[in-house]
């Protein structure tokens, strides 16, 4: 007597979803064997971006709040710790810390600090406010202060990043000749300085917000990380409110303004609040802003990274379309407080201090 075609089918299904589940936990093992959480790696949309390096945890373990690492022409390190108010550097062989810029108000010293960038030959600044006075400093790659001027802006603060104020210092980036500055209390979301602090040029009208009757939020929905591009033009990247970005060419000329989506982001931007409580910040009442973008850099083929409270981070080519979004992993998966692109390519992040191989293409 045959069996009935469905009955002969029944250990053949059978088999199949015991070889297609002993995948499945194949691969969610292989995952957390990796140190990639399962939701991570199961996530078709995002592609998981690996460490290739870093500071030894050794090394790395002995910073409180590393919120800047970039690296010199000689192959060593620089990492800004902004609770200890130093910059750090670490030998080419990754052996040895030491201070480079300590605490204080003096000329050459750092106090309040909030914001810090690299130029390619090493030099870099430290963005300031000792006093509630907010300054910039500027220092060759050993250490030694080349100028330090005083800011004509506002210290109140805007945007809450990890329990972090920032305002328009907190976003300062240097370009290796000048430095730019977000100061949409002067009107204009970008002010580029010399090193010796005069004003060399503004561009760039503030973005409307809705909330122009109240110029706290008004202000925090303008605060942007002002990004300097290889062709001389500017990204700026809105780091709270409706997440955006603009791109000015040389000249100063927008060129095109792109809204920032992502299936990632789409929670974070409903949970969005039309109403901020405030709270006291040094005797001043200001709103809690939370960022809807933590950082940003552009990397050496001029494309765009934006990362995201979500640990996504987006990509966008010079024509500002998204191609790409990737997560990274070191022990586990990263939410950066920084990125940094090194000359050869490597793309440096806090926290961890670690370092990845991003593909050119």
């Amino acid at each position: 007597m045959s069996l009935p075609p469905s009955a002969r089918s029944r250990p053949t299904d059978l088999s199949t979803s015991i070889r297609v589940a002993t995948a499945l936990i194949c691969v969610v093992a292989a995952a957390l064997a990796a140190g990639v959480p399962a939701s991570v790696a199961a996530a078709a949309r995002a592609q998981v971006l690996r460490s290739v390096g870093g500071i030894p945890a050794f090394l790395a373990g002995e910073f409180e709040n590393a919120t800047g690492f970039a690296r010199r022409p000689d192959g060593s390190s620089l990492v800004f710790d902004r609770r200890r108010h130093r910059v750090y550097q670490i030998d080419a062989a990754r052996t040895v810390v030491s201070p480079l810029v300590e605490i204080g108000y003096e000329t050459g010293r750092v106090l309040r600090p909030t914001s810090f960038d690299v130029a390619d030959s090493g030099d870099f600044i430290v963005a300031d406010a000792p006093g509630r006075r907010p300054r910039v400093s500027v220092f060759q790659a050993n250490g030694k202060a080349l100028n330090t001027f005083d800011v004509a802006a506002t210290e109140s603060p805007r945007v809450i990043v990890d329990n972090v104020v920032l305002n328009g210092i907190g976003a300062a980036r240097y370009t290796g000749t000048t430095v730019l500055l977000n100061q949409p209390e002067r009107g204009v979301l970008v002010t580029e300085y010399s090193v010796t602090g005069v004003v060399q040029r503004q561009m760039g009208q503030l973005r409307r917000t809705g909330f122009e009757s109240d110029p706290d939020v008004h202000l925090a929905f303008n605060t942007a990380l002002p990004l300097p591009t290889r062709d001389g033009g500017l990204y700026v990247v809105f780091l709270s409110g409706p997440p955006a970005f603009r791109k000015y060419s040389a000249s100063g000329v927008l060129e095109f303004e792109r809204v920032i989506q992502g299936r990632e982001i789409d929670a974070l931007v409903l949970r969005m609040p039309t109403q901020w409580p405030r709270r006291r910040v040094d005797d001043v009442s200001v709103p809690v802003v939370p960022p809807m973008v933590r950082t940003a850099a552009v990397d050496r083929q001029g494309r765009l990274w934006v990362a995201m409270p979500t640990s996504h981070i987006y990509v966008f080519d010079e024509d500002g379309e998204k191609v790409q979004t990737w997560q990274l992993a070191g022990a586990g998966v990263l939410t950066p407080s920084s990125l940094w692109f090194a000359p050869d390519g490597r793309l440096l992040v806090t926290p961890g201090l670690y370092e990845f191989a991003p593909p050119i293409g």
